[in-house]
């Protein structure tokens, strides 16, 4: 199997449309295969955002420091999702997210140029994009809400709901953190919850 299938599924499946051959050869022609450590940065707090990155195997974290240097996770990515700052990516601004590998990564990479002038033309992956940018932001509604009217109880059970792997595959201080809450009070939530 190409490491690059994962991918070619992934934008079939969300576009609903079937890449032709030559399709295939502009992805992996301009794609390119990069692997990162477990703890490697794809993007440090800075930088700029000069690559988007699709997982194909591993996992990372997006986060930001406070200046009491406490880390906040805004995002937790597993396989056939994105690695990127799509401020930093489409407006070439410094990031405010660190984005790191919790497990060896295996990622397909392309830059933001490369993006515009081979990969955007190709009518499957515009119609994929048009897709991430519906989820993307429904996404980040559904965050916002839950994080200004929801309780504690009610952010886990939607994780739960919404990604039940996230519990076997990210540590419980990081599932806390990524719902705003102390690990203890994520704990009393979880023995709670299986009552």
């Amino acid at each position: 199997m190409s490491e690059f299938t994962p991918l070619f599924d992934y934008v079939e499946k969300l576009s609903g449309k079937v890449l032709s051959a030559d399709e295939k050869q502009v992805f992996m022609m301009h794609f390119k295969s990069k692997k990162l450590k477990k703890r490697q940065y794809f993007l440090q707090e800075g930088d700029v955002c000069k690559y988007t990155g699709f997982i194909v195997k591993g996992s990372a974290r997006t986060f930001t420091v406070d200046e009491k240097g406490h880390e906040h996770i805004l995002k937790l990515s597993v396989e056939n999702w994105w690695l990127n700052d799509f401020e930093s990516f489409y407006q070439l601004t410094p990031s405010r997210f660190n984005i790191q590998a919790l497990e060896d990564m295996e990622i397909l990479q392309i830059t933001n140029a490369l993006v515009d002038e081979f990969i955007k033309p190709i009518p499957a992956f515009a119609a994929m994009q048009n897709v991430i940018g519906q989820n993307y932001t429904i996404a980040a509604q559904k965050r916002m809400q839950s994080a200004i009217s929801q309780s504690g109880e009610e952010r886990f059970q939607e994780l739960v709901n919404e990604y039940p792997h996230f519990l076997q595959r990210f540590p419980q201080a990081m599932i806390a953190s990524y719902l705003g809450l102390s690990p203890e009070t994520l704990s009393r939530i979880r023995k709670n919850s299986l009552k």
